[in-house]
C-alpha cells in the first residue's frame, strides 16, 4: 500500500529535525544507536525527536545480532528504573501519601525504556521496529534471562498499542493487495499454502478469510482465520483443502467451520486477539448470511501425542493396558494406512484423547493450548473426528485427530463465564463419555 498522509508528513518532520540536528552539530547517521537514544531521552524538540527517533528505527535495521543483544542489554542496564529514586520515593509516600509524592512514585517506579519506546514508536516505521525488537528478544530469552524485565516493559506497551480498540477487521478476498495475499502464504501456520492456486480456492466463493489490521502496520495481518461454509459440522481436513472439490453454495450453508486461526506478528506473542476475531467474524458472517445457523471449528490437538507419549502407569485411573496397545500400533508409522489396525485402536485412542482434552490440567486450566483458547472464548467441546488430518503434521501432533469446538451464539458468554471464573470445561454428553470410558 502506499504510504499514508501521516507517515509522509511524520517524515517531512523527521527530516526538517535532522537538518536542525546536523546544523548544531549533531552525530552523523553511522553513530551508536546507544547515543542516539540517550540524546532522544533528553529531546524537547518535536522535529528533533522524531528525526533521532528515526535514526533509532534505521539503525536497529541494520544491526546484526550480536550487536541487537549488546543494545537489548543496554535497554536492560542503562534504562532499568533508579533503585534508590525508588526507594526514597516509597518512604516519601508512606511519610505522605498526597498526590505529589504519588506521582513521584509512578515516575521512578517507569523504567526510562517505556519512555524511550513511546518516543521511537512516532518515528515512521518505528512500531514495526518496536515489534521486531522483541520478536528477536524472544528468540533469545531462554538463553538470556536477565533480559525478561525489558520483554516485560515491552509486552506491556504493545499490549496498549494494539488493543482492540486500535485494529480493523477486513475480509481477505482475491482482490485484496498481493503484498497482503503473500503474507498469508507466509504466516499460515496451520495448514500450509501451496503457492497461489491454493491460495486463490481458499478464497473462494464458499470461503471467507477475515484479518485484524493496525493502522501502524497497514500491509501486517495480525492474526487471521479461514472459513469454509458447508452443510453439518466438517469431521476432515481434506475434503476443505481439496483444490478440485465441488465449489459450494454460501446461500445454501447452515454451517461456518473455522478451520485454521493463525497468529502472524512473533513480536506481538501473549498478546490475545484470537478472542474479539472469532466473534466479530460470527457477527459479520451472520449478517452477510442469515442462514447459517452453526459456528464451528476444526482444530488440531497440538499436545496429545506428547502427552500421551509421556503417559505412565503411575497415571491415576487410566487403562494403562489400553495405552500400550494404542502405543504398539502407533510405532508403525503406516498404521493409519491398515484398516485393521486402525480399527484396533480406535475406541482407546479416542477414549484417551477425550480424557486428555477434559481432565488433563495445567494448573487448573486445560494442558492443551487450543482447548484453553476455544474454551476461554466462550466454546464447547463437541465431537473428535477420527483421521482427520493425516497429514505428516497432523499424525505427529495428534495421531490424525481432530477435534470441533462448537460456538452457539446463545451460550458464548455464558460458556465464557464458566470457564475464567471456574475453569469449568464445558464438553457434549458424547465426549464426556469417551472420557469418562478412558478411567478405570
Amino acid at each position: 500500500m502506499p504510504p499514508t498522509f501521516v507517515s509522509q508528513l511524520f517524515n517531512s518532520i523527521a527530516d526538517a529535525g535532522r537538518e536542525l540536528l546536523d546544523l548544531r552539530g549533531g552525530r552523523k547517521s553511522s553513530e551508536d544507536i546507544k547515543s542516539y537514544c540517550r540524546d532522544l531521552l533528553t529531546q524537547k524538540g518535536e522535529a528533533s525527536g522524531m528525526a533521532l527517533a528515526r535514526d533509532v528505527v534505521v539503525a536497529w535495521n541494520e544491526l546484526n545480532d550480536a550487536e541487537k543483544l549488546d543494545f537489548l542489554a543496554f535497554l536492560e542496564a542503562e534504562m532499568s528504573p533508579d533503585q534508590a529514586k525508588i526507594e526514597t520515593a516509597v518512604a516519601a509516600y508512606h511519610k505522605e501519601p498526597t498526590l505529589d509524592n504519588y506521582r513521584t512514585l509512578s515516575t521512578v517506579i517507569e523504567a526510562p525504556r517505556q519512555e524511550l519506546m513511546r518516543r521511537i514508536n512516532f518515528a515512521p516505521g518505528g512500531t514495526a521496529a518496536i515489534v521486531a525488537m522483541r520478536k528477536f528478544l524472544l528468540e533469545n530469552l531462554k538463553a538470556h534471562p536477565e533480559l525478561k524485565a525489558v520483554d516485560h516493559d515491552l509486552k506491556h506497551l504493545l499490549s496498549s498499542w494494539f488493543n482492540r480498540g486500535f485494529l480493523s477487521l477486513e475480509r481477505i478476498s482475491w482482490r485484496t493487495p498481493a503484498a497482503v495475499l503473500e503474507k498469508l502464504i507466509e504466516y499460515e501456520a496451520v495448514h500450509e499454502i501451496d503457492g497461489w492456486e491454493d491460495l486463490r480456492r481458499r478464497l473462494d466463493r464458499d470461503r471467507r478469510c477475515f484479518a485484524f489490521f493496525h493502522p501502524a502496520l497497514p500491509d501486517e495481518p495480525l492474526i487471521f482465520v479461514e472459513v469454509a461454509l458447508v452443510k453439518g459440522l466438517a469431521p476432515a481436513i481434506p475434503p476443505l483443502l481439496s483444490r478440485e472439490g465441488k465449489r459450494g453454495d454460501p446461500a445454501k450453508a447452515d454451517t461456518a467451520i473455522f478451520y485454521s486461526i493463525s497468529n502472524c506478528q512473533d513480536g506481538l506473542k501473549g498478546i490475545s486477539f484470537g478472542n474479539f476475531l472469532i466473534k466479530q467474524v460470527v457477527a459479520e458472517l451472520s449478517a452477510e448470511l442469515p442462514n447459517l445457523k452453526h459456528f464451528a471449528t476444526l482444530s488440531p490437538i497440538p499436545g496429545f501425542m506428547r502427552w500421551l507419549n509421556s503417559v505412565n502407569e503411575a497415571t491415576a485411573g487410566l487403562h494403562f493396558r489400553d495405552i500400550a496397545k494404542v502405543r504398539e500400533v502407533l510405532a508403525d508409522p503406516e498404521w493409519h494406512t491398515k484398516p485393521e489396525l486402525a480399527e484396533k485402536i480406535r475406541e482407546p485412542l479416542e477414549q484417551l484423547c477425550a480424557h486428555y482434552l477434559i481432565n488433563e490440567k495445567s494448573g487448573r486450566r486445560p494442558l492443551d493450548p487450543v482447548t484453553r483458547f476455544h474454551l476461554g472464548n466462550g466454546a464447547r467441546l463437541e465431537q473428535l473426528n477420527w483421521l482427520g488430518d493425516t497429514s505428516p503434521n497432523g499424525m505427529q501432533q495428534s495421531a490424525g485427530l481432530l477435534v470441533n469446538y462448537y460456538y452457539s451464539q446463545k451460550d458464548i458468554e455464558k460458556n465464557h463465564e464458566a470457564y475464567a471464573n471456574e475453569q469449568r470445561v464445558v464438553a457434549s454428553s458424547a465426549l464426556q463419555a469417551l472420557a469418562k470410558s478412558a478411567r478405570k
